[in-house]
């Protein structure tokens, strides 16, 4: 049985991040299913699919386990009040 892959490049939060301790500006969001983000390039953060963008991260860390995808990321600009 295969497994699904996408390749994102816009990070969709639906408000559901969560702030790393011990870690400036670092957040973690889990996500349903496999997905592929550029590690350590700027990426577009939107809080959801269809919303402006609300500030620029870049991804730190990807783990893959359980058809989830946990991503680590660092706050490198904000638009708006998170």
């Amino acid at each position: 049985m295969t497994t699904p892959l996408t390749l994102e490049w816009t990070l969709v939060t639906e408000g559901l991040e969560q702030r790393v301790e011990n870690r400036e500006n670092c957040f973690t969001l889990t996500l349903d299913g496999y997905r592929l983000y550029p590690i350590q390039e700027q990426i577009e953060i939107t809080r959801h699919k269809s919303s402006d963008q609300i500030g620029f991260g870049k991804i730190v860390e990807l783990t893959w386990r359980d058809n989830q995808t946990i991503c680590m990321y660092q706050l490198i600009s904000l638009y708006s009040v998170n």
